[in-house]
C-alpha cells in the first residue's frame, strides 16, 4: 500500500480496567521471546504502532491506572468517561480529542494484540477506495476445522467466535455469536463452509459515530453482546472486508488461560 493511503487515518485502542471475566485485563504482564513482561496495553499499542511509520495511536480509557502504564512506556492517552458501554462508544468519545484532519478511525481491540497488521492496512485500503464507506470491519473464511471448532463450541454453549453474513456488495446482513449460515449435517457444504468468521477489527468515519452514540442501543445488540449491530440497526451499513486468514492464531486474551497460548505465539513470532 502507498504511504498516502495513511493520511488522514488514526487508531484508537479503547481499554478499560473493569471486565467480569478478567478485572484488570490491560495490565495483565505478558512475556516475549525474551523471557521479559510487557502489559497487554503495551503489547496492543506496540502491535498497533507498527502498522505505518507515522501513523497515530491513541491509547482510549476511563481508568488512570492504565493511563499511566501507556505514559510509561510513551503512548498518547485520552480520557474517556466511565459511562462508555462498549468499545464504539469509547472511540467516539476520543474523537473530540483526535485532530480533524484523521477522518477515518481505526478500532484496535485492546485485547487483540495478534492482530495481523495487514489485516488493518486492508481496512485502510477499502476507506480509502471507497470514500462514502462509513463503517468496514474484517471476516476470514473458517477452514473444515475452525467451523466444526464453532460447532462444538456452540453445542457446549460456548462462544468460540462471531461470524457474519454479507449481501452481495459484501455489507453485513447480520452478525452472531450463533455459527451462520446453518449448514444441513453431511451436506457437501460442510468440507468447504461457506462461514464467515468475524474479527474485531473496526474502520470508521466521524459521522457514523456520531450517529452510533446518538442512536439507542437494540434489543438485538444486548442479546447478542454485540455492538455492531447498533449500525446495522440504524440503517448505517457496514462493509465487510474478506482477508486471508493469518498464518498464525490471531487470539485475544479473554481469560487468563489464554496468556499461556499468547505468549507461545510471540515466542514463535519471535517477538520481544
Amino acid at each position: 500500500m502507498r504511504e498516502q493511503n495513511f493520511a488522514g487515518v488514526a487508531i484508537v485502542i479503547p481499554a478499560r480496567y473493569k471486565s467480569s471475566r478478567y478485572p484488570g485485563k490491560p495490565l495483565a504482564e505478558i512475556k516475549g521471546v525474551t523471557g521479559v513482561a510487557k502489559p497487554l496495553i503495551q503489547r496492543s499499542f506496540e502491535a498497533a504502532s507498527g502498522i505505518a511509520p507515522g501513523l497515530p495511536v491513541y491509547v482510549a480509557t476511563d481508568d488512570d491506572r492504565i493511563a499511566e502504564a501507556a505514559t510509561v512506556f510513551g503512548g498518547r492517552v485520552i480520557m474517556t468517561p466511565e459511562s462508555c458501554a462498549n468499545g464504539t462508544e469509547r472511540v467516539a468519545a476520543a474523537i473530540a480529542d483526535i485532530p480533524a484532519e484523521h477522518d477515518v478511525v481505526i478500532n484496535f481491540q485492546g485485547d487483540a494484540l495478534l492482530t495481523p497488521p495487514e489485516l488493518v492496512r486492508a481496512l485502510i485500503e477499502h476507506m480509502t477506495a471507497n470514500p462514502r464507506c462509513q463503517v468496514a470491519t474484517v471476516a476470514v473464511r473458517c477452514s473444515p476445522s475452525a467451523y466444526q471448532h464453532l460447532l462444538t463450541d456452540q453445542a457446549a454453549g460456548r462462544s468460540g467466535g462471531t461470524t457474519v453474513v454479507v449481501n452481495a456488495q459484501s455489507e453485513a446482513l447480520y452478525f452472531s455469536k450463533r455459527v451462520i449460515p446453518h449448514i444441513l449435517p453431511g451436506s457437501d457444504a460442510e468440507n468447504k463452509p461457506p462461514i464467515l468468521m468475524h474479527l474485531g477489527l473496526y474502520a470508521y468515519r466521524r459521522p457514523a459515530l456520531e450517529r452510533y452514540v446518538n442512536s439507542p442501543s437494540t434489543l438485538l445488540e444486548e442479546l447478542e453482546g454485540l455492538e455492531q449491530l447498533r449500525f446495522l440497526h440504524a440503517g448505517i451499513p457496514v462493509a465487510v472486508v474478506q482477508c486471508d486468514p493469518p498464518s498464525w492464531d490471531a487470539i485475544e486474551l479473554n481469560n487468563p488461560s489464554d496468556l499461556e497460548p499468547i505468549e507461545t505465539i510471540l515466542a514463535a513470532r519471535k517477538i520481544k
